[in-house]
């Protein structure tokens, strides 16, 4: 690949958002009826690719039963206000009312609560007695401690998430998760991320997990590039994850990792962007936070918002659009891509002449 010389001592590659890419329509289309955007990750199976994320204001159980029964997947934040308080909604009305750094300010103490492994236990009984597949969300740092009550409570897929998550955590200050025998030891599948390149998605895979989440999560509510200078445009990095998902079926003998993105997902042509790069599926944040029903109340933040020392997210304020089901499946009143998300894929797919997902990763993409 053709590197760009930044100054006489570093050189880059050039890398594509998806802003920076568009889908070629092929010679064929087709009806919109008769498209398919099912997927299957393990034994669980979905009518549409969309995972909510595990954001308190976007997930509560409430809204992951509604997630599941709309035929996508909602994944719980198992550190988040619904895991630390009996009754969170009063937090969430005040900081409702808040702004600036005094939402911030009032995040951190909020989070500052334990996590009650009690509550992981009932949160996620709460959702599988709904019947639909149960998912929670814990960061690396919190694994271990609380793997256990999770498990107990009878998870589906347990997710690891983080801003960055590698299979060589280096620390001398505590000893870190070791994914590969983590993995191993459970007893259900796992989806862990975020990573942006081909090496490190390669490295997850060989863990043993059932999916690798790229990007570092967050998206409009993310200030990692802004505070770490850390950050890789998705376009590019679905496409490095989706040639480590085909290196590694060759590697394995068949072994098929699903490749999920996780960042940068906003609008419905950043699904279809997204899909058409490589990804199985996306997890998206925001435009759920546009949902009425959104715990949230059109506020959006995720769990480095509120870090007790170095706070690299911001609460976003959107104008709420519909309820969940309008955002997923319309009908839609605005034209900007926030509402019927599906509908939206469909058509997309539809046009191009594709049927169901895996040809669509097969579309041709431009830059311009």
């Amino acid at each position: 690949m053709t590197e760009i010389e930044i100054g006489r001592a570093k050189r880059a590659r050039r890398a594509y958002a998806f802003d920076d890419v568009a889908i070629v329509p092929s010679r064929r289309t087709r009806d919109t009826t008769e498209v398919s955007t099912d997927w299957q990750i393990d034994a669980y199976r979905f009518d549409i690719p969309l995972i909510a994320a595990p954001m308190d204001s976007v997930m509560s159980p409430s809204t992951a039963i509604a997630m599941g029964k709309l035929g996508g997947l909602g994944v719980l934040n198992l550190e988040g206000v619904w895991t630390r308080y009996d009754d969170p909604q009063p937090l969430l009305d005040e900081l409702a009312e808040l702004s600036g750094v005094d939402a911030t300010r009032r995040l951190q103490e909020i989070y500052e609560a334990p996590i009650r492994a009690e509550l992981i236990t009932e949160r996620l009984r709460e959702v599988r007695a709904s019947g639909v597949t149960v998912a929670g969300a814990l960061s690396p740092q919190r694994t271990k401690e609380f793997a256990k009550a999770v498990v107990d409570a009878g998870v589906d897929l347990f997710v690891i998430r983080g801003t960055t998550v590698s299979a060589e955590h280096v620390s001398s200050q505590a000893e870190p998760l070791n994914l590969k025998e983590f993995i191993y030891e459970l007893d259900v599948p796992v989806i862990v991320g975020g990573c942006a390149t081909y090496q490190a998605a390669l490295h997850l895979m060989r863990t043993g997990a059932a999916g690798v989440l790229v990007g570092f999560g967050g998206g409009a509510a993310h200030t990692t590039r802004t505070v770490l200078g850390v950050a890789v445009p998705m376009a590019s990095a679905v496409a490095d994850v989706a040639a480590a998902r085909r290196d590694y079926l060759d590697e394995s003998g068949g072994r098929y990792v699903h490749v999920i993105a996780d960042g940068a997902v906003g609008r419905s042509g950043d699904i279809a962007k997204a899909v058409a790069c490589g990804a199985d599926a996306v997890m998206v944040g925001s435009p759920f936070a546009r949902a009425t029903d959104a715990p949230g109340k059109g506020f959006h933040w995720g769990n480095e918002a509120h870090h007790a020392d170095l706070p690299r997210g911001e609460r976003v304020a959107f104008e709420p659009v519909g309820t969940f089901e309008e955002v997923l499946f319309g009908p839609s009143h605005v034209a900007n891509g926030t509402m019927n998300l599906v509908g939206a894929l469909k058509r997309a797919m539809a046009t191009t002449g594709y049927t169901d997902l895996k040809e669509f990763q097969r579309i041709e993409v431009v830059v311009g």
